[in-house]
């Protein structure tokens, strides 16, 4: 019981305040723009516009992750995965990925082997795939990744300095 308590503790803590994270690229849905453009489909793979308020108080730095748990994998799939935006940075524009990051933003391997944004590519057929957009604030400045780091240990790192995260969930179906 002590656990389940301490458990519940610590989520309310990461979802505590109004830290907020928006787009004004889609809706509920994502379009053929934030589809890839491979593996079968062919989108535009443009990431979409990102931006977040109400920053918490003492974040040193941001990340910002894709993440599909419906994937067909076992362990869902990481689309994109980028840390190291520096906290004076609220806003990623749309098609930034790959082109213009802020100074210092690093874009890490997602689960298709590439760096940068990977868009949303379910089986088709499949039912349509939740695309978990999360803005995490960071106790750091930077990560120890580089571009080449694979998404588990990205993830880690993220994980072990987030004291805050906000997330919006898009739905994809081909």
């Amino acid at each position: 019981m002590k656990q389940l308590l301490l458990i519940l503790a610590s989520a309310s803590v990461l979802m505590a305040g109004d830290f907020t994270l928006k787009t004004h690229d889609f809706g509920g849905t994502l379009g053929t723009a934030q589809e890839y453009n491979s593996f079968g489909c062919n989108g535009q793979n443009i990431s979409p516009q990102l931006f977040w308020s109400n920053v918490p108080k003492g974040t040193k730095s941001f990340a910002v992750t894709v993440y599909d748990p419906d994937a067909p994998t076992g362990s869902g799939w990481w689309h994109w995965l980028v840390v190291n935006i520096p906290v004076s940075v609220t806003e990623l524009p749309s098609g930034v990925s790959g082109k213009a990051m802020p100074k210092g933003a690093v874009e890490t391997e997602n689960d298709y082997g590439t760096t940068g944004f990977g868009g949303a590519c379910p089986p088709k057929g499949d039912k349509a795939h939740r695309y978990i957009f999360t803005v995490y604030a960071l106790d750091v400045e930077t990560l120890p990744v580089k571009a080449k780091t694979n998404a588990p240990i990205v993830g880690y790192q993220i994980n072990a300095h987030t004291f805050q995260k906000a997330s919006i969930i898009a739905y994809y179906k081909r």
